[in-house]
Order: structure tokens, then sequence, then C-alpha cells
């Protein structure tokens, strides 16, 4: 058990670096070969996480965390024009779908026509990641919300897509 938040948190680090797709949940397990057998040092870039580290320190004071219900702390901001949210929620919508979120998260039921229609009365701004799948991106069309295919990679390195939306995504490029 740690110390301290300061343990804690590099413990969780260190944990996210040396886990299989950097996934903490029950059932996931340590690198075995790591991307192009590299092991470990597929993950492990002390330099580039230092950074990333640095930077966050920067912006420290303009970020909360929240545990609790997802849904319930959106409604209780989104009356806020000065809030932005990025939401990332489990990937389980659409009969097809990946069903990812069951597998990987504990907490993974969501009513995810309540999460648009919250997402609708944001004030502020936002982004959403979902998985590609017809159900999500009928929710973005009834919302008229902005949908934009990106491509990214699993965790086996496979070529793979999702959606990001939000209300403009004009700014979005690919290369």
């Amino acid at each position: 058990m740690p110390a301290n938040t300061r343990d804690q948190a590099f413990q969780t680090i260190v944990k996210n670096r040396v886990y299989h797709g950097g996934i903490l949940a029950p059932g996931s397990g340590l690198i075995k070969w790591g991307e192009g057998g590299k092991g470990i040092r597929s993950r492990w870039y002390p330099n580039t996480l230092a950074r990333r580290i640095r930077h966050i320190d920067f912006i420290r004071s303009h970020i909360d965390f929240i545990e609790g219900d997802g849904l319930r702390t959106l409604a209780a901001y989104v009356d806020n024009p000065g809030a932005v949210f990025f939401i990332d929620p489990p990937y389980t919508a659409g009969a097809n779908g990946k069903r990812a979120g069951r597998r990987l998260y504990a907490h993974n039921e969501l009513d995810h026509e309540q999460l648009f229609a919250l997402a609708n009365q944001i004030e502020g701004d936002f982004l959403m990641t979902y998985d590609d799948a017809d159900e999500v991106r009928n929710l973005a069309t009834r919302y008229h919300f902005d949908a934009r295919l990106v491509p990214m990679k699993n965790t086996h390195h496979a070529k793979m897509t999702e959606l990001l939306i939000g209300r403009n995504l004009d700014w979005v490029t690919l290369r």
C-alpha cells in the first residue's frame, strides 16, 4: 500500500507502463514481448514520460479529477461555460460493438442516450471518443454533433478506427 498520493501516482505510472496496453483492469497482465520484441522498452521512454508529467504539472491548477458517477458530474457542470470536457465512455454502444468496455471496466453500464443529451446541454466545449458503431453515429447525427473517424491501433497494433465527436471538429486534421 502506498504511503501517500505521490507514491500511489508513481506506482500507477509504473503499472501502466509494464501492463499490456497500459490496461490496469482485472485480468490484464504484464507485457510479454512488447512492441517489436522490445519488451518494456516499447512502453518505457523516461524522457517522454517526464516531459508529459511536467506539462501536466504546468496546467495542474486547471484540471480536476472527480471520482464518481460521470453523468452526475457532467450534469453538475453543463451550465459552466468555462468547463471543458474530455468524455471517453466505456465502448458498450451498438449491437455490433466490440464491447471492450464490459471487458475492461468494472463500472461499464451507461445510458448512451443520456450522455449525448447531457453533452448537448454543455455550455463550454467537449470532445468525446467512441467506438465506431451505428448507434453512436445515429446519436451524433440526432444531436447535430460533428463526428470524425480517426485511425488508431489497438493493444495488438492492429489498425482500427474510432470516432471523435464534438460540436465542431474542423480543427481535426489527419495525416
